[in-house]
């Protein structure tokens, strides 16, 4: 998720269709991430949308940031995650609300 961060804002359903997981999965996982002060969310109405914001982080994230990004350079994972965010969408919440409801 880190990755897909790395490369821009994303909402939910992005990382739902980059990484092939759950909304559920996804929220989660955003949701720690911001808890641990890695990215921030950005409000719209009821839709989230999360992203790195580097002038917040403190010496151990920046640091933690910098060797995440060295180590997925150019990684075949990496570029196929980046690929994949690529071709998602911005759905929104509509759409999440469906998903949840199995429709």
């Amino acid at each position: 998720m880190l990755n897909l961060l790395l490369q821009r804002e994303c909402c939910v359903c992005e990382v739902m269709q980059a990484l092939n997981i759950s909304q559920t999965r996804a929220s989660r996982n955003l949701g720690m991430l911001y808890n641990a002060g890695f990215v921030k969310q950005r409000r719209e109405g009821l839709w989230a949308y999360y992203s790195i914001d580097k002038s917040l982080l403190d010496g151990y994230l920046a640091s933690l940031l910098i060797a995440l990004e060295i180590g997925l350079k150019d990684t075949s994972i990496s570029l196929k995650d980046i690929e994949s965010l690529r071709k998602a969408k911005r759905l929104g919440p509509l759409y999440c609300q469906k998903c949840q409801r199995g429709l």
